[in-house]
């Protein structure tokens, strides 16, 4: 109560304005507890992955792929692409056909079959999958040094506009780079590749 009309009649919008602040008070509090469980639980994934043994055999490798969380399957390819090989699919491809010319074919041979051709299936178009993104990678990489050291910057550019080669994927990774100077402090680094950046804008195609 305000019997003495001290205090100043309330404003229109004042409410509104302060409940528009404590939501978004809220909001930013619910975000930061969002991004702290979502940490938290790919700090727990990456301690339970590198716990995990990894079998020094085919059969061994193909249970451990067949036991891995789905979300940890794409990690896992890039972690042992090397034993990902000609002869780990030649096993599967194996056990796949013992199981399918089989004499008897119990429930569970037709079980262990469907897991093992989805697997075969999976792995087979996540190693190709990772192999085209090295690739991509090497070749921005090699692109993105071809730029950096050119005498004559605009020419390059044009040139690799002509033949198709430059691309988001040399600008991402320029922008790594850029990240990475910046947490080093490397401001002459920083502003030299900052320009090439801006030259790239003018010509860079998806």
């Amino acid at each position: 109560m305000d019997p003495e009309g001290i205090l100043a009649p309330p404003q229109p919008g004042h409410i509104s304005r302060l409940e528009f602040r404590r939501r978004l008070d809220s909001d930013a509090d619910a975000r930061a507890a969002f991004d702290l469980q979502v940490k938290e639980e790919q700090e727990r994934r990456r301690k339970e992955r590198e716990a995990r043994v990894i079998p020094e055999t085919d059969a061994g490798l193909v249970e451990f792929f067949l036991d891995t969380d789905a979300r940890e399957i794409e990690i896992e390819i890039g972690r042992l692409r090397p034993r990902l090989n000609k002869g780990f699919f030649d096993h599967i491809q194996r056990e796949i056909a013992q199981i399918k010319f089989a004499v008897t074919r119990t429930a569970a041979n037709k079980d262990r079959l469907i897991e093992l051709e989805a697997m075969q299936k999976v792995i087979g178009e996540g190693v190709e999958a990772y192999d085209k993104l090295q690739n991509d990678l090497v070749t921005a990489k090699e692109r993105l040094t071809n730029i950096l050291q050119s005498k004559d910057r605009k020419k390059t550019l044009l040139d690799m506009v002509e033949r198709n080669e430059l691309n988001m994927s040399i600008l991402t990774l320029l922008d790594e780079n850029i990240a990475s100077a910046k947490t080093s402090n490397q401001e002459e680094a920083v502003a030299f590749m900052e320009d090439v950046r801006s030259s790239m804008l003018k010509y860079i195609t998806v």
